[in-house]
C-alpha cells in the first residue's frame, strides 16, 4: 500500500503479465535502441530474450476523504474478445477475491474512474448475471471525459456492437442505461485535491486523475505512459494510440511536469510497483520505482 498524505492506493491486479511482441505495441522500436537500459527493464518490463513487452492490467484502488475510488477495471469477465485469445471468455480471475482482500465489496465503490473505454481498462464495469450485463458496482458513479463518452458512442453507432472488441456494448453501455455514467470534462473535481485532467493522444478523450497531497503531486495516467520502455524512448507511441504524435507530446509534457521531487505517475499497466518518480537522463528518463 502506498500512502501519500491522507490517501492511500493499492493495486488490484487482473493479469500480470500480458505479454506483447516489442514491436506489436511500439512499431518504431528495436532492442537495440534498448540495451542501455537493460538494468532497469529487465525483468519486470522487457524479456529481452524473447523481444516481448511485459504489461500488467490492473485498477488501482484509491481512498481518500471518505470516498473509495476504483480508477480503471481492466479486462473483466466472460468478455466475447475473439480478437485477444487472453482476454476471451475469461473465467474464475479472482478480481474481486483480491478487491475484497483490500476490504472492500463491489457495492461500496463510491467511484469508477474510466480513464478512457478500451477493452482493458472498462471490462469489470459489468458482469454477466442471469445472462445480462449489469453494473459490477451498483453504488458508484462512473466517472468519464465527455468526449471520450461521445467518441465511443459515435463509434458504437457506426459499427454496434463491434467497436473496440464490443466493449462499448457490454460494459459501457449498460452503465450509461443504468444512469450511473457521469461525463464530466477536465478540471472536475471528485473532492479536495483530486481532480480530473485532459491527457488526449491515446483516444481522443483520455483523462487522467491528478491527486495533490503534501509531498507533491500524483497522476494517474491510464495509457499516456504504457510501459518504462517509454522511459527511455519517449516519443514511442503504441500502436493503439488514435493519435501517435499527440500522444508522444501529452506524455512528454507529463514526465517533464512529474520530474523532481514529489512527481509522481502511476501507468496501470505497470508490474511490479505502484508507480515511479522520473528521474531525467539526458533526453529520456528512468525510474525511481516505489
Amino acid at each position: 500500500m502506498l500512502t501519500l498524505g491522507a490517501a492511500t492506493i493499492e493495486r488490484i491486479v487482473d493479469m500480470d503479465p500480458f505479454r506483447l511482441p516489442l514491436t506489436t505495441i511500439f512499431p518504431d522500436a528495436s532492442l537495440e535502441a534498448l540495451e542501455d537500459a537493460r538494468a532497469w527493464l529487465e525483468p519486470h518490463s522487457l524479456d529481452y530474450a524473447a523481444a516481448q513487452v511485459l504489461l500488467g492490467v490492473q485498477s488501482h484502488l484509491l481512498r481518500i476523504g471518505g470516498l473509495t475510488i476504483l480508477v480503471d477495471t481492466c479486462v473483466g469477465e466472460c468478455k466475447p474478445r475473439p480478437k485477444r485469445p487472453d482476454w476471451h471468455e475469461r473465467r474464475d480471475t479472482g478480481y474481486l477475491d483480491r478487491l475484497a482482500a483490500a476490504g472492500v465489496r463491489p457495492e461500496e465503490v463510491d467511484v469508477v474512474m474510466c480513464t478512457h473505454l478500451h477493452a482493458d481498462h472498462a471490462g469489470w464495469n459489468t458482469r454477466l448475471e442471469n445472462g445480462a450485463w449489469v453494473p459490477t458496482f451498483p453504488n458508484a458513479r462512473y466517472v468519464m471525459g465527455r468526449a471520450e463518452l461521445d467518441h465511443w458512442t459515435a463509434e458504437e453507432a457506426r459499427a454496434p456492437g463491434e467497436a473496440n472488441h464490443g466493449t462499448f456494448a457490454d460494459s459501457v453501455k449498460p452503465v450509461v442505461e443504468a444512469g450511473l455514467a457521469e461525463p464530466v470534462d477536465e478540471g472536475f473535481e471528485l473532492t479536495a485535491g483530486l481532480s480530473l485532467i485532459a491527457l488526449p493522444g491515446h483516444t481522443p478523450g483520455q483523462m487522467g486523475l491528478s491527486l495533490k497531497h503534501p509531498g507533491g503531486t500524483a497522476i494517474f495516467c491510464g495509457d499516456a505512459l504504457h510501459s518504462p520502455v517509454q522511459l527511455r524512448k519517449p516519443d514511442w507511441s503504441s500502436a493503439f494510440c488514435s493519435d501517435p504524435l499527440q500522444a508522444a507530446l501529452t506524455r512528454r509534457a507529463m514526465l517533464e511536469q512529474a520530474e523532481g521531487a514529489g512527481g509522481l505517475i502511476l501507468p496501470v499497466h505497470l508490474r511490479g510497483a505502484t508507480g515511479f518518480r522520473p528521474e531525467r537522463v539526458g533526453d529520456h528518463w528512468r525510474p525511481v520505482y516505489l
